[in-house]
């Protein structure tokens, strides 16, 4: 019964004594065994080198405690006896048992062959490092032999580590996943055939198979919602975790290769074609199918990176993983290098069965555990549910787990990075004090790259002196430094220009000692000065020191290029900006941000010195109107109100909101005109008069739509003039406002009054959508809107101004609008899917995914979603500390500066101002509509007109 190669393979071949021709004699017969074919082929081969062949006769007891075993023949070989010999299950060819030799615990139950067997036995030892290196690839095909699955409230850890191990071989696909494969199999099969054929490789015949390659190709024809292989990647990935695709030789990963994949309907041999009704309808779900793919694909291509082995990461996948790192509240506090360093020992562990417990009070954790998807409560005895963790929370120590796939550091792999991080960090010191923390660095993968180091910390002083001494030099300067541009853009949070602007000037002393300051250190210094004024345009003039310091400077300068000839290259540029303007010297008188016909004009940068003439109204509805800077502090709005009212009485000044909420401005609040909310109003009254405050009647918004003036004007058109206004708006806003805005503007004393605006019209467009549409008293009107904002979106995505775009989609999803089934139901499929794609590009989910994926594909000039901008500032800005050690962070200066530099690629190019052809109304027109659109922002307002239009059905 036993065949040939058994006996020369397995019996008489010790396994270290076997032949690399033994092993591949021993792997094509396993792979001949269908239970087998779902093994990863390296953990296949590993079991080759290391198992022994066993045969038993009918009626044999299994128990020793040092080996587990794999049954090769028979079809219910094994039988699982427990006490008092009852039979509890009966296991076929390909599953195993003896799984306690992981804990050395006791068997729970006695293994008797039934008939004839054949088994292929592992010790002890090499099973253990068997699990240890393919954890994942067991745990998903190795069966649970009997119901320890379920775990009393008695059960020990040993035991919970069999219930993580044994898992069911055939893993049943969901619905949707099932009907996807289905839907991309048929359309596949109607419009490209080819795709699916038998293929030759190696001499071996592959029936029915489709390329990886060719598969990510098709993907990217047939949608626009994929923006890249990456992406395409992950959706066929889905469906090879979920076994509705599977590789021929059962690799665990999709890759864009040369590599045969084959739909699960076509592993029978007489797999039916398509019917024409069936592709009709898979024709009709195609679009669905691929949103739901790419809606679920990130997650998928994260787990199988997560999955490889550490060593088999790629420099890609290593970049993937450190971006979600960089996104997860539990690393916050870890620098950039540490993250990229745990992008390379990460390890991706996923439990399915709600209430499995990992480790128990008391026990030391030798992981740490990062919550990808799922919760975790923690329990402790005798009290129950302490808490709840969510994705992005960590825990090391106690936990039990609700569907929560994690990813896992060893404790070992952690210490190790840190260590190395450590040892790779330099640090100087003065007066037994670090002063400066650099980290060396080289070109990842390269040994021959020469060390750069880069600064981690420090102080101002000697962060600037490090940067000027490593500034290269050349003729002309054409690229600026990263490192110096961080600097600059970030120096007003740690050093402000009234400090910095003497750490430029040269030191002062002898004729000869100016002589020794050698031409390159000077250079440097004119560099950096030169490439500070760029970044703050026109902000330094505003300050009389820094002003007068580039005066200085320059004259310094020029005495030196009598010395130094090479100098009077540098002095256009710096004459350039000691002489601004006329214009800019003249203060702006600026109305009210809401009103008036200064939208028509085109927008100019709001500068903290230019004054601005405003309404502040007492309880009463009366008004002063007072003139003050853009940037004047609420003390000194009051102080101004004051005056015109001729009252001593502590005055206190209050937002009021068109639904009446009330919101007490700071004393030290700066720049307030801008930041109201869109029919938000001041108010200046006693405290014992603030509750008597109500809004005023023109704070309601308009009392009908405006339908019938833009139905008649073209989406595109529309579009394309809202475009233009959000790009003026956009183009005022200085760089230095995202920081203003982050870190508090009241710190900074400056004005924000250009971003403000910017994301005010955010806020404006979304109410607009959902004004007019609540606002439209007809039932095929409300369609036509709807089907008119849809147009208007796609055409603000084709100008590239995602701002916009956004903003109308969100106003489509308020709730007052989305509620509206009867409007929604008689809206075109067509628009249907469009409006779903939109929603797609909108997802949240892992990081706004996304719409990062398609900004990254856009060249400029780009209107990007500002929000998502400030909340990634935000995000960093809450996350790291300004300061460690009475050191200036730099590593989050640079990680702030860097989410600014997005805002000046997006404006690296102009916008092209050519408009469409008119259609309709004329240009004119829909520029001036555009520029004043007039909306509800009271969302209970809203939502009672929405269930007058469309009442709650019963």
């Amino acid at each position: 019964k036993i065949p040939s190669f058994h006996q020369q393979c397995f019996c008489v071949c010790r396994p270290e004594e076997r032949s690399g021709e033994d092993v591949d004699i021993i792997l094509a017969r396993l792979k001949s065994v269908k239970a087998f074919e779902k093994f990863h082929p390296a953990l296949l081969q590993q079991i080759c080198l290391c198992g022994f062949y066993e045969c038993l006769e009918k009626g044999i007891t299994c128990q020793s405690n040092t080996h587990t075993c794999l049954n090769l023949h028979g079809s219910s070989c094994v039988s699982l006896h427990v006490k008092d010999a009852v039979t509890i299950c009966t296991l076929g060819i390909g599953t195993a048992f003896g799984e306690s030799i992981l804990d050395n615990t006791p068997r729970h139950a006695t293994i008797v062959t039934r008939e004839f067997s054949e088994l292929l036995r592992i010790e002890q030892k090499d099973f253990r490092s068997l699990w240890e290196n393919y954890r994942r690839c067991m745990a998903g095909l190795l069966v649970p032999p009997y119901g320890v699955m379920e775990s009393g409230p008695n059960t020990d850890s040993n035991c919970l580590l069999c219930t993580e191990w044994f898992m069911s071989v055939s893993q049943v696909p969901s619905e949707k996943i099932l009907r996807a494969s289905k839907v991309l199999r048929n359309t596949i099969l109607s419009r490209a055939p080819h795709i699916i054929r038998d293929r030759k490789y190696h001499l071996k015949t592959y029936r029915r198979c489709c390329m990886g390659t060719e598969l990510v190709d098709w993907l990217m024809q047939h949608t626009s919602c994929v923006h890249s292989r990456v992406q395409a990647v992950g959706m066929w990935q889905v469906l090879l975790e979920e076994g509705v695709l599977n590789h021929v030789d059962q690799e665990l990963s999709f890759q864009d290769k040369y590599l045969f994949y084959r739909f699960l309907e076509d592993e029978s041999e007489d797999a039916p074609l398509p019917t024409e009704e069936e592709k009709k309808e898979s024709d009709e779900e195609l679009q669905d199918t691929l949103l739901l793919l790419s809606q679920i694909g990130p997650d998928a291509h994260l787990r199988m990176i997560l999955s490889k082995q550490p060593g088999q990461r790629t420099v890609d996948d290593l970049e993937i993983i450190y971006e979600e790192l960089m996104h997860i509240k539990a690393l916050s506090h870890l620098s950039t290098t540490v993250k990229r360093e745990l992008a390379g020992v990460l390890i991706f562990e996923s439990h399915a069965k709600a209430g499995t417990v990992l480790f128990n009070q008391g026990e030391e954790g030798t992981s740490w555990y990062i919550i990808l998807k799922g919760s975790v409560n923690v329990v402790i005895y005798g009290k129950g549910v302490v808490c709840t963790l969510h994705e992005g929370d960590d825990f090391g120590k106690l936990a039990l787990v609700n569907d929560a796939p994690r990813a896992a550091v060893d404790k070992e792999d952690f210490n190790r990075v840190l260590r190395d991080v450590e040892a790779n960090t330099v640090r100087l010191k003065e007066h037994e004090e670090d002063v400066l923390v650099l980290e060396k660095t080289n070109n990842r993968g390269s040994t021959s790259s020469p060390l750069k180091y880069t600064v981690m910390s420090g102080t101002p002083e000697k962060i600037l002196e490090h940067l000027l001494e490593t500034t290269k030099l050349d003729s002309q300067f054409t690229e600026s430094d990263p490192a110096l541009d961080d600097f600059l853009l970030m120096h007003c949070v740690f050093v402000p220009n009234s400090q910095l602007c003497p750490l430029l000037m040269p030191s002062q002393g002898s004729e000869q000692e100016r002589m020794d300051y050698s031409l390159n250190n000077k250079r440097r210094v004119i560099h950096l000065v030169l490439q500070w004024a760029a970044i703050n345009t026109d902000h330094l003039q505003e300050e009389d020191s820094s002003f007068h310091f580039l005066q200085e400077f320059y004259e310094t300068v020029c005495e030196d290029s009598r010395l130094i000839p090479a100098l009077k290259d540098q002095l256009p540029e710096l004459e350039k900006i000691i002489n601004p303007s006329p214009s800019f010297q003249h203060k702006v008188l600026l109305r009210q941000f809401s009103t008036g016909n200064d939208r028509l004009q085109k927008k100019q940068p709001i500068k903290s010195t230019d004054e601005i003439l405003f309404k502040v109204y007492c309880s009463d509805h009366t008004y002063s109107t007072i003139r003050v800077p853009v940037s004047a502090s609420v003390r000194e709005v009051i102080a101004a109100v004051t005056d015109k009212l001729g009252s001593g009485d502590d005055l206190l000044l209050i937002h009021l909101n068109s639904a009446g909420d009330k919101e007490l401005l700071k004393p030290s609040d700066v720049s307030i005109f801008s930041s109201l909310s869109i029919n938000g109003r001041l108010f200046v009254c006693p405290r014992d008069q603030i509750d008597s405050l109500t809004p005023l009647p023109e704070q309601e918004g308009p009392s009908a739509g405006s339908m019938s003036t833009f139905e008649l004007m073209s989406s595109k058109d529309l579009a394309h003039q809202m475009t233009l206004y959000d790009w003026e708006l956009f183009d005022c806003v200085h760089e230095h406002e995202l920081i203003y805005h982050t870190f508090g503007r009241q710190h900074f004393k400056k004005t924000t009054a250009n971003l403000d605006l910017f994301l005010r019209r955010f806020n404006e467009v979304q109410l607009w959508v959902v004004t007019e549409v609540c606002l439209c008293p007809t039932l095929s009107k409300r369609v036509q809107l709807l089907k008119k904002f849809i147009k208007i979106a796609a055409h603000c995505k084709e100008f590239k101004n995602l701002n916009s775009f956004f903003a109308i989609i969100m106003g489509l999803g308020n709730p007052a609008v989305c509620r509206l089934s009867q409007t929604w139901e008689k809206l075109p499929s067509k628009f249907k899917k469009f409006y779903g794609e939109f929603e797609n590009l909108m997802d949240p989910s892992r990081n706004h995914r996304a719409y990062r994926l398609t900004v990254a594909k856009l060249e400029p000039p780009i209107i990007p979603f500002m929000p998502l901008l400030i909340k990634d500032m935000t995000f960093t800005h809450e996350g790291n500390k300004t300061f460690t050690d009475r050191l200036v962070n730099f590593e989050k200066m640079r990680m702030i500066a860097n989410t600014v530099r997005i805002m000046r690629y997006c404006r690296s190019q102009p916008f092209n101002q050519e408009a469409p052809q008119a259609t309709g109304k004329s240009h004119q027109d829909v520029r001036s509509y555009v520029r004043h659109i007039s909306v509800m922002d009271n969302q209970r307002t809203l939502s009672q007109l929405s269930h007058r239009l469309e009442p709650r059905r019963t």
